[in-house]
């Protein structure tokens, strides 16, 4: 049986179906999936209609259609006929699922982020040979340019001040002589532990030093667990660094890197430098660390615990008359807890008291100004230079009122309030663009995998996205997780180029995570290549079509 999802009648139930379960703007009569128009084109997708009661369900792309009887007779007249014998299993049916075409649509550059071990601990470049070899592979396709991590804990690791570039600068020499551009992190964070790392690249020596007799310069929760992945922002302004603040230590790192690779600048070889914020580089507190016993999809745990933010929590509580709010909450549950089993994050619970919110606004704002302060100190090292600041996706238990894992990661964001508009406003003051993660995700996968979670990536990067575009700051984005196949690249296409927005807003840049034997295996990377073309605009021919052709050529 095919599914004809351009009638108008089956289109409006289907709309009216997908709007009431999803609050996604990619379920909507505009979204580019159901779309009939001299943009879009067919391509044959497998889909299973399976048996499910009284209705059956179709999976067409990423969307699953309920059909019941009286949708049947919507199909026309040979369809209804096999529609109205739905309990009769069907293994597999291509139906035509419409595609956009994304021919002159605008340009969106693409980076490729590099591996984590291509600088090693001496700060020497690993198998140069390789890396020029599969840098080759990338600009073939007319890949813009890669992403670096510049690691504090390898350039600055035995002594303050004292900084060793030596093999950055053989790779920014690599990617200069094959004309790529790049984008550099100022990587102020630990390497190890979190999802993808395959490599450990701890803080700087002497800081773990500094560490070892006052624990309390990394962050805390609530049993004085400590975490080293970055310093709590409470010591931004102590001098708790050998006499330096650590907002002193990121101005001269900063500082000594644009003064060593000051031709990279001047040359435009280095297009922007992304700010690392804390955890992986990203602005949140780390709520959910491995290393702790976190498992997905866990809450997390409020990281406020250390002397210097415990002090800030106690005076914000007497400023507001109410001393004995300078605590943090005792009934947040822990790493794994799901929100209704705690009494804090619970629909009705203690997050929307008055301490509650007390709390929560005190919580989120010293995470904004953390990132306030950095970012005023990186446009003074950086004049001149685009920079970006990096936002995790943080998409599970959205679907809950207390939003309780964007809670503990500092994103004050329940479903009455907007926990990401005063973050774009502060990177709209510094004209930081927002590096936004997640956007190859799919609710309907995540719903499939973990409906416990309660997630939507989509109505995520929604919300995210229009509070950037809103205070009209650039938006780049970059995947979560590694990402090979037509589906999460689609996605990534939709977010990419909002389809018929009425300002043609769209994302700056794209940065692929990342590169590895996996990604330039043969049919991953002709996957990639209609990717890269058709995120600049250009024009595709079928992918199915592609590959028939090389496997021609192959057997010939």
């Amino acid at each position: 049986m095919a599914i004809n999802v351009s009638s108008p009648e089956l289109l409006r139930r289907f709309t009216t179906l997908s709007t009431r379960n999803y609050a996604s703007p990619a379920f909507s009569v505009a979204a580019p999936l159901l779309s009939v128009n001299s943009n879009c084109r067919s391509i044959p997708k497998l889909c299973k209609l399976r048996e499910s009661g009284v209705r059956s369900r179709a999976i067409v792309g990423d969307t699953e259609l309920k059909i019941d009887e009286e949708d049947a007779s919507l199909l026309g007249d040979d369809d209804s006929a096999e529609a109205s014998s739905v309990d009769k299993p069907v293994d597999e049916i291509i139906p035509e699922v419409q595609e956009r075409d994304f021919t002159g649509t605008p340009y969106v550059p693409i980076y490729v982020m590099l591996p984590l071990g291509t600088i090693n601990m001496d700060c020497q470049l690993v198998d140069p040979d390789e890396l020029i070899n599969h840098l080759r592979v990338l600009k073939s396709i007319n890949v813009d340019g890669v992403m670096v991590d510049c690691w504090w804990g390898i350039v600055e690791a035995n002594a303050p001040q004292q900084y060793n570039w030596s093999g950055y600068r053989k790779l920014f020499q690599i990617v200069r002589d094959l004309n790529l551009k790049l984008q550099v992190v100022m990587s102020f964070h630990e390497c190890g532990g979190n999802v993808g790392d395959n490599v450990h690249i701890s803080l700087p020596q002497w800081v773990i030093e500094i560490g070892s007799k006052n624990p309390d310069i990394f962050f805390m929760d609530r049993d004085r667990r400590q975490n080293r992945e970055c310093l709590t922002w409470g010591i931004d302004k102590e001098r708790v660094l050998r006499g330096r603040t650590a907002l002193e230590v990121y101005f001269d790192y900063m500082r000594s890197f644009r003064v060593e690779f000051d031709e990279f600048f001047e040359d435009g070889v280095i297009t922007e430098i992304e700010i690392g914020l804390g955890p992986c580089g990203e602005l949140r507190y780390p709520s959910y660390p491995a290393k702790h016993g976190w498992k997905y999809p866990g809450i997390g745990e409020f990281q406020c615990y250390d002397k210097y933010l415990m002090k800030s929590l106690k005076k914000a509580s007497e400023v507001r008359g109410h001393s004995f709010w300078g605590e943090g909450p005792e009934n947040a549950g822990t790493y794994n807890c799901k929100p209704q089993e705690t009494k804090f994050f619970s629909d009705g619970g203690d997050y929307d008291s008055y301490y509650g919110r007390f709390f929560l606004n005190w919580y989120s704002q010293v995470l904004i100004d953390h990132g306030d302060r950095v970012l005023t100190f990186a446009n003074l090292a950086f004049e001149g230079t685009p920079i970006a600041a990096k936002l995790s996706g943080i998409h599970w238990w959205y679907k809950t009122a207390s939003h309780a894992a964007e809670l503990t990661a500092g994103f004050y964001n329940p479903a009455n309030r907007d926990g990401y508009a005063p973050i774009a406003s502060v990177l709209k003051k510094h004209e930081t663009a927002l590096n936004f993660t997640c956007v190859e995700l799919r609710t309907m996968d995540q719903h499939e995998d973990f409906p416990e979670a309660l997630a939507d990536p989509e109505g995520l990067v929604w919300q995210v996205l229009n509070a950037a575009w809103d205070v009209g700051i650039p938006v780049a984005s970059e995947n979560a997780l590694p990402c090979y196949d037509r589906e999460g690249y689609n996605k990534i296409l939709e977010n990419a180029k909002p389809f018929n927005d009425p300002d043609g807003r769209h994302l700056s840049a794209f940065t692929y995570l990342r590169l590895s034997p996996d990604l330039i295996e043969e049919r991953n990377f002709v996957e990639f290549e209609q990717f890269v073309k058709r995120m600049h605009g250009d024009s595709v021919p079928d992918l199915e079509h592609c590959l028939e052709e090389e496997a021609r050529t192959v057997d010939e």
